[in-house]
């Protein structure tokens, strides 16, 4: 099993550690194996990377306490004050399995609220980026909370058939580039893989 979550860039290098000490120590006390995409790998319309976290269940959570943990602290570290009980964690689901935690009717969703206490918001699918077949969904709540709700959608995603094919290529995002290669003003428009943007240009040059 595992789980993908946002992370922005700048406390991305407090759950690596010096000499990645952080992830090694995560890793040892959960049982639970921590990866996390290079610089340049981020989420098409963002510009933060992904964690990635894979294992047995009971290794996933435990591993997802301590990183979540770390990063509330570096928040509190940031801005000098208490951030709150309430932040934000952004999973990466695909497309295909996000019903399997709506349910019919939004019936399963509202049921992961009720019992979890966190706020959970699955975002539609972006069509400006080709090739996108990820969602995110948003947990809001405490750090229990959000745990709690992490468990839960688990629990789900294990039932569903087709999750697993995506830990293959959990940062392969190569693939994917914006829908508006040209803004009105005539300039390029934005394109996360400049390699994919030139293969392009050159396929257009190439067929006319």
């Amino acid at each position: 099993m595992y789980i993908r979550f946002l992370v922005s860039n700048a406390v991305a290098g407090s759950v690596i550690g010096k000499g990645g000490s952080t992830i090694t120590e995560f890793q040892s006390k959960s049982g639970a194996r921590i990866q996390l995409s290079r610089n340049h790998e981020t989420f098409p319309g963002t510009s933060d990377r992904i964690i990635m976290v894979s294992g047995a269940i009971d290794d996933i959570l435990k591993a997802m306490e301590l990183i979540l943990a770390k990063l509330f602290d570096e928040l509190n570290v940031e801005d000098n004050e208490d951030v709150g009980p309430r932040t934000k964690v952004r999973l990466i689901v695909p497309n295909s399995s996000c019903g399997s935690i709506i349910g019919k009717g939004g019936a399963t969703i509202k049921s992961l609220i009720e019992d979890s206490q966190a706020g959970i918001k699955i975002s539609p699918l972006d069509n400006n980026f080709y090739g996108l077949n990820d969602r995110l969904v948003t947990l809001t709540g405490t750090l229990d909370e959000q745990m709690q709700a992490i468990d839960l959608i688990l629990s789900k995603l294990c039932e569903d058939p087709h999750y697993s094919q995506a830990m293959h290529a959990p940062f392969s995002y190569a693939a994917t580039y914006y829908s508006m290669s040209y803004a009105p003003n005539g300039t390029g428009g934005k394109f996360p893989n400049h390699k994919v943007h030139l293969f392009l240009v050159s396929f257009i040059r190439a067929a006319f």
